[in-house]
């Protein structure tokens, strides 16, 4: 006579199987949300390149990127973490994604985008999840790079000439945690050959066996040492370093990060 899982196991065991199950089915749909909400199509044109990489944790996270042609001669550009784990947080970062693209579709600068999200978000979030985020948008005529933060990590400006130099602003509020926050905008000018590293904290908190962080100045480095090369290669060998740093630790947090590099576009003699 054949024996059941049910007839082998407790009710308790049994129960917490089905919780296991349920569990791990929520992440993989949670894990293919947001994979799917990822631009894949990597921009590589004479006046700019983008390359970027999302590396999701075991406890699947709500991080996103994103970049856009708003018209011919602007790109917008998006760096943001959400708060919290598994489906709640992807659902929320697709919301997020969507009311920032349409704004800045619409014509609003990187503070007014910033600003009415947050009100949006604010609207029956019951869960009480909020978004960090950078929102960006350059010019590809000039190099100005307009941008706004909501509590998000610091850009990282890695110069032609291999300099790099982190962009530290003060830090306005994550995106809905109160309405009427208000956020203010700094300009960065790049020039040909310039780039803008947006990340999220899953790399600079990404920790060794020793539970040491990599903290910012370690990433810097890699940037600065990563002189040269296009966005598709620094990313990659910024994933390749932090692999090399965490070993065989645990990820417990997506690990997200865009590359934009400006080429310019060449004058014409007046």
């Amino acid at each position: 006579e054949s024996v059941t899982l049910e007839d082998a196991l407790s009710p308790e065991e049994l129960e917490a199987i089905e919780g296991e199950a349920l569990e791990a089915a929520e992440l993989e749909v949670a894990a293919k949300i947001q994979a799917d909400m990822l631009p894949d199509d990597f921009p590589a044109r004479e006046d700019v390149t983008v390359h970027a990489s999302m590396t999701p944790a075991k406890e699947v996270g709500g991080d996103f990127y994103d970049f856009f042609f708003i018209d011919g001669d602007h790109i917008g550009l998006v760096m943001a973490d959400v708060s919290g784990k598994g489906v709640p947080a992807a659902l929320f970062m697709v919301v997020a994604k969507t009311l920032i693209k349409t704004s800045a579709l619409s014509g609003a600068s990187p503070a007014e985008i910033l600003s009415a999200v947050n009100n949006q978000l604010c609207e029956n979030n019951d869960q009480f999840l909020f978004v960090t985020a950078w929102v960006g948008i350059l010019d590809l005529s000039t190099g100005t790079l307009a941008t706004a933060d909501a509590g998000h990590e610091y850009p990282v400006i890695r110069r032609a000439s291999g300099a790099c130099e982190k962009v530290e602003t003060e830090h306005y509020a994550p995106l809905g945690t109160m309405e009427d926050n208000e956020y203010a905008e700094v300009t960065i000018e790049l020039g040909r050959g310039d780039s803008v590293f947006l990340y999220t904290d899953g790399v600079t908190d990404a920790k060794n066996p020793a539970g040491e962080k990599l903290g910012l100045a370690r990433m810097m480095d890699m940037v600065s040492r990563s002189s040269g090369d296009s966005p598709a290669e620094l990313v990659a060998h910024i994933k390749e370093g932090i692999d090399a740093f965490t070993g065989s630790a645990d990820t417990f947090d997506d690990i997200t990060m865009m590359c934009v590099e400006y080429s310019g576009q060449e004058k014409e003699n007046a």
